[in-house]
């Protein structure tokens, strides 16, 4: 056994510090290696990866598109390489001289394969070091004590499962998208990406549009009136609702009336009665049992009712788990563990902002949590662990997904709720009509999980006999409604039902389908893109979208974690079905193409041009940006701007001005809505220029070389006119502050794309001008105070000569050389890094910071 310090490895740096700062007691300090934090004290060390820090490609020769066929990609090897070469620089410098390894990465098939990459790197350099696993399923003290206490050894044949999924989707992903895309001819930036699970996941959301376009609406009519009592002496009339209704052939109620004369004659026959007679009166009361407790797919539900993406949700329930404040987020199971003391958890929350509910909960004498269908052994439910944070401690999404956490957690410990349930039957001229009512008589649950609708319909109580008054006759007339769209927790409700995907990986599959520009809006739409795809598919080797092949490599997957397959029978499956897929793609490579471009160039068409009647097309200039510009070019050569940021994706919504498709520009989370590309031009050619001073070069506040005369005609003694600063609007849509003389005067000084610029009282004393504000009137975003457009230029040049990141509000020196060392150069690489990343890499700076650094940057 080498002799050395223990070496502790996690799957993030956030979780490596709070594992460290567990095992230390608060006593581990911090050292840099290779640009990684290392957390060190009394002989162990601990270092957080970022995720995979190694990833499977092909070999170099293959990366032509040009010169290398898809359909080599099918038997071609696969190699290992790193992905994140300083800290995997960073585990074998430490794995050298280490006289132990402990692998704690995530306990799933993701976290197992990442401790295998970790456990290869470490004996590339270090052959004979012993090496350990241990798992849990919280970040809390107790938890990881205990792992720590007992560790096992690294399950091989669980992250064999994880890296066949790597290779079938590497060789799936690559050999397709490339066929497809060399096809269509569509390379650069806006390739056609397809995928394993992408594939049957767009299918599901193709279909459901084709329902929804396919739906022929019938008319149907429904009939309501108001009932009032007759009250007393002692008692006030009550007026409530009922409805029409009527026994169908197959003897059961109905209240839509298919036939207009049947639902004209029933009106008719109400209308000529002035009272009714009460005929039935019925109650009962029901028990509404809790919920069960959260596994991922049902959490992603919940989290969707609040307006939280899957993504979104996703990330945050990650970003609680490494603090500690949940358990892992990605299970199946929705059975609590026998271990769990739910009477000792509720404690924890007594002193807590949640005190009044949990003391409530701990009044009941027995506690016995609701259990739903899905027991696993890997990991418990979703649940509040006991180690609390403040409010103040978490971001606002934080928090509230937080305690969407707590609450369900005490909505499985509480008790039922009763309602009492009232249906009251009148007659009316031989026609009938029922009221049926509602009231909560025991909130239970209710109490403490307000995500469920627990609203009333009070119907008064009437006795059987009973005359009620007859108004407000009302004949509506409706029509069927198609189907809705799935939503983003049910598209991953069904994809489960399915077998697709995992739940590691379903709400990651959908937002590639929105950053890919296949889907858009919420609940998600597909584009003509996505349809032509999904037909070609299924005209050509409809494999690609059928849930068919991806369900059943799930199911070798699993076979692979428990023994009963190897990654070499299951790759070389994957390899067969691909061939497969294969023979008709080739046999079809024309049509296939041509179809695709149709469909494209469809999906980039707005509208008829307004000089010469062609379509007028999203194009991408020879720089990379954006244009509006005429199918008819070179004979029409009519433009309009787009947003530099972000990519363009039309909408089916269409201008009713102009009859062009409105835009959206997808840009990460600073997705926006431009709208008609023509409205935009005309309104930026139309605003007009706000003066807001002198310019400093040619006008009044220049050196007096050519003073203005004293007549008050602006004309300077030399015959020209002295220039002002005036707030410009280009016709590309960018703004900038700009000498009104130009082109005579060229000086201009830059202004923020985004945000309305509001020009306030205060003025600048050196300069004479306004202080300018830029407000976000359809954002909850501050202000941000930019004051002199001259002073804010200068002092913005003055922080580029020291580091470009520090003209960013809230990064100081000493965090910008931080972001440096982690390869964040420039604003522009920050605005392009993903947070989560950024957090794991950089010691002291949270993922939630670094969004609002972001937003600040755009």
């Amino acid at each position: 056994m080498t002799s050395g310090p223990e070496l502790i490895v996690t799957e993030k740096d956030n979780a490596a510090r709070r594992i460290a700062d567990i095992l230390s007691g608060g006593t581990a300090e911090t050292e840099r290696m290779n640009g990684v934090n290392v957390y060190t004290w009394g002989g162990k060390r601990v270092v957080g990866l970022s995720g995979h820090v190694v990833g499977v490609d092909f070999p170099a020769e293959y990366s032509d598109w040009r010169d290398v066929e898809p359909v080599e990609l099918i038997d071609a090897s696969v190699e290992k390489r790193p992905t994140q070469e300083n800290i995997v620089r960073a585990l074998r410098r430490l794995a050298r001289k280490a006289g132990s390894v402990v692998i704690a990465t995530d306990y799933d098939r993701e976290g197992e394969l990442i401790g295998k990459e970790a456990y290869e790197l470490v004996r590339e350099v270090n052959e004979d070091v012993p090496v350990s696993r241990v798992r849990f399923s919280s970040i809390t003290d107790r938890e990881v004590t205990e792992a720590f206490a007992n560790p096992d050894s690294l399950d091989f044949d669980l992250a064999a499962a994880g890296e066949a999924r790597q290779i079938v989707d590497l060789m799936w992903g690559a050999a397709l998208t490339r066929f497809l895309s060399l096809s269509a001819r569509q390379l650069g930036e806006d390739f056609i990406s397809v995928g394993r699970v992408q594939g049957p996941t767009l299918k599901l959301i193709v279909d459901r549009e084709r329902e929804i376009d396919a739906f022929d609406p019938e008319d149907y009519w429904e009939l309501y009136a108001d009932l009032t009592t007759a009250g007393g002496a002692d008692e006030a009339e009550e007026k409530f609702e009922a409805q029409y209704f009527y026994i169908d052939d197959d003897g059961t109620e109905a209240e839509r009336v298919w036939d207009q004369t049947q639902a004209e004659t029933a009106h008719m026959a109400l209308a000529s009665a002035q009272s009714a007679t009460v005929t039935d009166v019925r109650r009962r009361t029901r028990t509404d049992t809790p919920p069960a407790p959260f596994n991922t797919t049902q959490f992603i539900r919940a989290a969707g009712s609040i307006g939280y993406s899957a993504q979104r949700a996703m990330s945050i329930a990650e970003d609680l788990y490494t603090a500690g404040y949940i358990t892992y987020p990605r299970t199946d199971n929705t059975v609590y563990p026998e271990d769990l003391d739910p009477r000792e958890l509720l404690e924890a929350f007594s002193g807590s902002t949640f005190a009044d509910d949990a003391e409530s909960l701990l009044d009941q004498e027995e506690i016995e949590p609701t259990a739903g269908d899905e027991e696993t052994t890997d990991h418990p439910p979703i649940h509040p662990t006991g180690e609390l944070p403040s409010p103040s401690a978490l971001s606002d999404d934080e928090w509230e997904v937080y305690e969407l956490v707590v609450r369900r957690f005490f909505a499985t410990v509480a008790p039922p709720a009763t309602w009492e349930h009232l249906r009251v039957v009148a007659e009316v001229g031989g026609e009938s009509l029922k009221a049926n009512g509602k009231r909560l008589l025991e909130p239970g649950y209710h109490a403490v999980y307000p995500y469920y609708n627990s609203s009333e319909n009070i119907v008064p109580d009437v006795e059987e006999g009973e005359e009620l008054a007859v108004s407000n006759l009302r004949l509506e007339e409706k029509q069927t409604q198609p189907p809705r769209r799935y939503g983003q927790s049910r598209l991953i409700e069904t994809m489960e039902q399915m077998g697709i995907g995992t739940k590691a990986t379903r709400h990651d599959v959908i937002q590639k389908l929105y950053d890919r520009g296949y889907i858009e809006s919420d609940p998600p739409r597909p584009t003509r893109l996505a349809r032509a795809v999904v037909e070609a598919s299924e005209e050509f080797a409809d494999l690609i979208v059928s849930e068919e092949m991806t369900a059943q490599l799930e199911q070798d997957m699993a076979a692979i974690a428990e023994g009963k397959a190897t990654l070499d029978d299951v790759t070389e499956e994957s390899r067969e079905y691909l061939r497969h897929v294969f023979e008709g793609l080739m046999e079809n490579r024309e049509a296939l193409g041509d179809h695709l471009q149709k469909s494209m160039k469809a999906d980039k068409t707005l509208g008829p041009c307004p000089e010469c009647g062609d379509d007028l097309l999203v194009r991408k200039s020879r720089h990379g940006s954006y244009f509006v510009g005429c199918n008819g070019y070179p004979d029409c050569t009519y433009t309009l701007p787009l947003p530099s940021t972000g990519r363009p994706l039309i909408l089916e919504e269409t201008c009713e001005e102009h009859g062009l498709r409105e835009v959206k520009m997808l840009a990460g989370r600073k997705t926006f809505v431009h709208g008609c590309p023509q409205c935009k031009a005309d309104a930026a050619e139309e605003e007009e220029d706000l003066v807001i001073g002198a310019c400093p070069e040619c006008g009044e506040s220049a050196a007096s070389e050519t003073p203005r005369d004293g007549d008050g005609d602006g004309e300077t003694v030399d015959g020209e006119h002295g220039g002002e600063l005036a707030i410009k609007r280009l016709r590309n849509g960018s703004r900038l502050v700009g000498c009104t003389r130009y082109p005579d005067c060229e000086y201009s000084l830059p202004l923020p794309r985004r945000g309305d610029v509001e020009v306030t009282d205060d003025r600048c004393e050196e300069h004479d001008l306004p202080e300018l504000h830029i407000v976000y009137p359809d954002s909850d975003r501050e202000p941000w105070e930019l004051g002199c457009p001259i002073c804010n230029y200068r002092e913005y040049q003055a922080r580029q000569n020291g580091s470009e990141l520090e003209t960013i509000e809230g990064i100081g020196e000493k965090t910008a050389e931080k972001l440096k060392m982690a390869e964040i150069t420039d604003v522009e690489s920050l605005k392009n890094a993903d947070p989560d990343e950024i957090a794991a890499r950089v010691d002291g700076v949270g993922a939630e910071r670094v969004r609002q650094w972001q937003a600040k940057a755009d």
